[in-house]
């Protein structure tokens, strides 16, 4: 017996008609009609008695049908009270985030969070690995590249352009590159995912692209550290317009060949579930998507990034 066997069985006595409860349910009538036998057969007993003009409640069915009515109220009450349960913004956020993202942005965007939502708990799972959501334990994750798995969920929040970088007393002492040819003298800083040091840099420009194989003595697994390097003054580095935009803005770090751009990227909030999506993870995507546009926008005034990031 299915809960919509129930509401069948509340419209045939209501309507004292299986034809009237089917039209009033949208159904066809021997649908209802199967509704109704189905009913009777899982409770072992006749719920109406059927005669050639009429149709009305057996003994059981005068018993049974009350307590069934209040059955579906207290349902449609617990639903009601699940759905409330929901708009509420608490809990507990495990969030996954990308090592220079997470440390020195998105961090103090979810302290700000939690100060304004004081009943949400914060776990927060730093790495750039890809993560897999039920052996990592999280929820979500704010992560750069859309999902590659069509079984995920996500918010794209924003494009993210990248750029090439370096301190102004690298280049005063290794000389400016204005080619991705002029690059081969310096040292690259890499980021390395699985022992795949991805040292093949690509720029294009005017439709033309350019794939440069760089060399140098620094690598490493966690963004977050080839970001200190290019800060440090110890080489160059591609890396998000986001993770370099304080670093841009301060005059740490200098944009090198604004012309040749390298490969863009974009931000996204990413869910295993559609049940995963609560008020709370709707309120994050928001902040997140609020907080990357006045970053972006801050960069294409200082004419770091162009008009193409906003598309």
């Amino acid at each position: 017996m299915l809960l919509e066997d129930l509401q069948v069985i509340l419209k045939v006595a209501e309507f004292r008609s299986i034809t009237a409860a089917a039209a009033s349910l949208d159904m066809r009538t021997a649908t209802a009609s199967a509704a109704l036998k189905r009913a009777e057969a899982a409770l072992g007993a006749e719920l109406f008695i059927r005669t050639t003009r009429q149709l009305r409640l057996s003994t059981a069915g005068e018993r049974y049908i009350p307590q069934c009515e209040q059955a579906l109220i207290m349902l449609e009450q617990a639903k009601l009270n699940m759905k409330d349960g929901l708009d509420n913004v608490d809990g507990e956020l495990r969030i996954a985030l990308s090592s220079d993202l997470g440390r020195n942005f998105a961090i103090p965007w979810l302290d700000e969070f939690m100060d304004a939502h004081p009943k949400v708990s914060l776990k927060t799972n730093i790495s750039d690995s890809n993560i897999d959501f039920y052996r990592d334990s999280v929820d979500i994750a704010l992560r750069y590249g859309s999902p590659s798995d069509a079984n995920l969920y996500g918010f794209k929040i924003c494009n993210v352009p990248s750029l090439l970088c370096a301190t102004p007393a690298y280049l005063a002492e290794k000389g400016s590159p204005s080619h991705p040819h002029d690059l081969a003298s310096h040292n690259g800083l890499f980021y390395q995912l699985h022992d795949i040091t991805h040292d093949t840099w690509a720029f294009s420009q005017d439709g033309r692209e350019y794939k440069i194989k760089m060399s140098g003595k620094h690598a490493s697994n966690d963004g977050d550290l080839v970001r200190r390097w290019c800060v440090a003054g110890k080489g160059v580095a591609v890396k998000s317009c986001l993770d370099m935009s304080a670093d841009l803005l301060s005059g740490q770090v200098i944009n090198i060949m604004p012309k040749f751009k390298p490969r863009p990227t974009e931000l996204w909030l990413i869910c295993p579930s559609r049940q995963s999506i609560t008020p709370a993870v709707r309120l994050l995507r928001d902040m997140f998507k609020q907080k990357c546009s006045l970053i972006l926008k801050q960069l294409h005034e200082r004419g770091f990034i162009d008009d193409s990031v906003f598309i």
